[in-house]
């Protein structure tokens, strides 16, 4: 069976698209590499940033809700996202940046055995900068050209953090079904990776009883995890529903291919094919200029721009 080659991207809620906006280009540096909306409910924009291109395992993806209200945090949900950046040298540049920009952070301390530095945006939303140690990136990251020096520049998505109610059921799952290889573990947390020694598809699963999180503004919707080709997302499908969950079946999002699926603590899943990518419909040195709308929307796009605020 096909190795999966880590993240694919991880989508939140935002109740201010342009605040968000800001909050991602400005303070972080990502480019925003895609403005569209949610296909399933296109009077919301689903905005997209990451590296120059928005490749695989690069992006941070967010649907604008504006009537969402505060997340009440709980189990049985996605609560952390790791951000690689090159060296411990980057991680106090951005401790100074966020003690200069007001963004609540915490001292350099460790995290699933790195350096890190964890962080929260304006709704809330935990993430955590951790040390790369100049190690090999992806080929095909390429970082933005943003003020953000080069050398301390966010490169892509690192270790996920999800806290569960029975940690056995997510982290068998990924054992049995995805492959992926335990690297710690004790009776309350695990932490695995679908390649051995990378931190850029590494899952902490951590477990936690009470009562489940009620989502809202700054939580985490679901993570995307990276599938090469439609034709191996089509397997994927049917290992999934052989293990008795239920699974969408292959979805065209146009930007690519995916399919969805809850494991037995409801946390939901995204598998996500590589390509087309972005450029589908916009060449690199427009991306995330206009209002990108896949084909089957593009006869209601004076009704949607409409609806939208406009983000600069």
């Amino acid at each position: 069976m096909h190795k999966l080659s880590g993240h694919h991207h991880i989508s939140m809620l935002t109740k201010n698209g342009k605040q968000n906006n800001d909050f991602y280009t400005k303070v972080l540096g990502l480019r925003r590499v895609k403005k569209t909306v949610n296909q399933d409910s296109p009077s919301m924009y689903h905005l997209f940033y990451g590296d120059l291109t928005g490749a695989a395992g690069t992006e941070l993806s967010f649907f604008e809700m504006p009537v969402a209200g505060r997340t009440v945090r709980g189990t049985n949900a996605i609560t952390r996202i790791g951000l690689l950046v090159p060296s411990y040298d980057s991680l106090v540049f951005w401790k100074k940046r966020f003690e200069l920009l007001a963004v609540e952070h915490s001292e350099i301390m460790t995290y699933a055995g790195k350096d890190a530095l964890f962080f929260e945006d304006h709704e809330g939303l935990r993430m955590v900068l951790l040390n790369h140690h100049n190690q090999q990136i992806p080929a095909e990251w390429q970082t933005w050209e943003s003020d953000i020096p080069v050398e301390h520049r966010i490169l892509g998505m690192g270790t996920v953090e999800m806290t569960v109610r029975y940690l056995s059921r997510t982290v068998t799952l990924l054992q049995e079904l995805f492959h992926y290889t335990v690297v710690t573990e004790n009776e309350k947390e695990a932490r695995l990776q679908s390649i051995a020694g990378e931190t850029l598809g590494e899952i902490v699963v951590k477990e936690l009883e009470g009562p489940s999180e009620k989502p809202g503004r700054g939580s985490i919707h679901h993570l995307a995890l990276r599938v090469a080709t439609v034709e191996e997302l089509q397997e994927w499908d049917a290992l999934i529903k052989a293990r008795g969950l239920e699974s969408t079946g292959v979805v065209d999002r146009y930007y690519f291919q995916s399919l969805y699926f809850r494991d037995r603590n409801n946390i939901l899943f995204e598998m996500a094919t590589d390509g087309p990518g972005f450029t589908v419909d916009s060449p690199v040195e427009d991306l995330g200029k206009e209002l990108d709308l896949p084909p089957f929307l593009e006869e209601k796009r004076a009704e949607i721009e409409a609806i939208l605020e406009p983000l600069d």
